[in-house]
């Protein structure tokens, strides 16, 4: 058996895109990097490695640089590109962005092949400037074929920003979360082979973990995930404003009976606003009235509650999925002992959908094996 490709886990969370990649069975973690307290205890926690390590330190790129590596993953955020001065190569393009630094780790290290990824609104930042700017660093100042991107004979690039963006909804799982992929293979290693990969990441994954959401949700959930009925009043008050305005904001039920094939809205890192636009209605018995200790007015009568942390993370494919013994059927996901709620649903809300990472690792170990036929690598 071939040696695993080695990869690096950069502003990696609590390692969802390092797990889907550990699942398409080619891939093996060496390094990581991820600077949240809370992420990096249930990093360390789950995995036995530390991450505690900044990317934009010369001293981690020095580590980089001196590890053997294939693979570069990245989670990264959305910033703005300043675009003050004469732009000479990505350095002035992207400076004081974490993309800067992770542009310089590959520049510096040129690793086979890179995936990243980003929200969705990513393509539109800037007027769709962040994104052409990246577009262009990666495959002009960086020497990569970034799938979904080909050249004209003028040597401009042609693609649509769109067809980077993936939901998670087709990849097995009940939630409405659209993500931007970006995966691109070293023209200086590969060669002209590399404009022989196919130009389009997966789309949807075959395999359902869920029929809905409500094959996901655990019903009769503890008294604390109830909302108050004045946290009610105060969210019906909320929308009812905005839709007197003609907007669409405000809580959202997504489990009501007449949804047919229920799913959940994106989770997000703020926790709040994720937990309202996901609330549910839980049949739980006994819980209209209840005073409960944290809580101004009694529970509300209509059975209304947040989802769970662990509803969130079965939704995120962390458990359930991503880290059940496959021989014995136990599934070891878990958090630190005595970590908050509160830390759960940011970690989350934060993390990748690890079934669709998982098929863009499955497309990228494909990609590989052409590029080692091909080029004779």
């Amino acid at each position: 058996m071939s040696r695993k490709y080695k990869m690096i886990d950069l502003c990696a969370g609590i390692g969802g895109i390092r797990r889907g990649y550990e699942l398409a069975k080619e891939f093996e973690n060496v390094l990581s990097a991820e600077i949240d307290k809370n992420a990096c205890l249930t990093y360390k926690h789950l995995y036995g490695d530390d991450p505690m390590n900044d990317i934009t330190t010369d001293e981690f790129k020095d580590l980089v640089a001196k590890t053997e590596y294939d693979v570069l993953l990245a989670g990264f955020p959305c910033q703005p590109f300043s675009r003050a001065g004469k732009e000479e190569g990505f350095h002035d393009k992207t400076r004081g962005t974490l993309f800067f630094d992770i542009a310089e780790i590959i520049s510096r290290t040129d690793p086979k092949a890179f995936m990243l990824e980003n929200v969705d609104n990513l393509i539109t930042h800037q007027k769709g400037k962040t994104f052409a700017t990246i577009i262009d660093v990666l495959v002009n100042d960086l020497d990569y074929k970034v799938i979904g991107v080909t050249k004209d004979d003028n040597g401009k690039l042609e693609y649509d920003p769109r067809s980077f963006v993936r939901n998670s909804r087709n990849f097995g799982v009940p939630q409405n979360r659209p993500r931007v992929y970006i995966m691109g293979f070293s023209r200086k290693r590969f060669g002209d082979a590399v404009d022989m990969l196919p130009n389009s990441l997966p789309t949807e994954r075959k395999e359902k973990l869920y029929k809905d959401l409500n094959d996901l949700l655990e019903m009769n959930a503890d008294d604390k995930y109830f909302l108050s009925e004045g946290y009610v009043a105060t969210l019906e008050r909320h929308r009812a404003r905005h839709e007197s305005k003609g907007n669409g904001f405000g809580y959202k039920i997504v489990n009501l009976p007449e949804i047919e094939s229920p799913v959940s809205n994106a989770l997000l890192a703020t926790g709040g606003s994720g937990k309202e636009r996901n609330l549910v209605v839980d049949p739980k018995e006994g819980v209209a009235g209840k005073i409960y200790p944290s809580k101004h007015t009694p529970l509300n009568d209509k059975g209304i509650r947040v989802m769970t942390p662990r509803e969130w993370g079965k939704l995120q494919g962390f458990i359930n999925y991503a880290f059940v013994d496959k021989k014995t059927g136990e599934d070891k996901f878990s958090f630190p002992e005595k970590m908050a709620d509160g830390p759960k649903y940011k970690q989350f809300g934060n993390a990748v959908t690890i079934p669709a990472v998982e098929e863009m690792a499955n497309f990228m170990s494909r990609c590989l094996k052409i590029l080692k036929k091909q080029a004779g690598y």
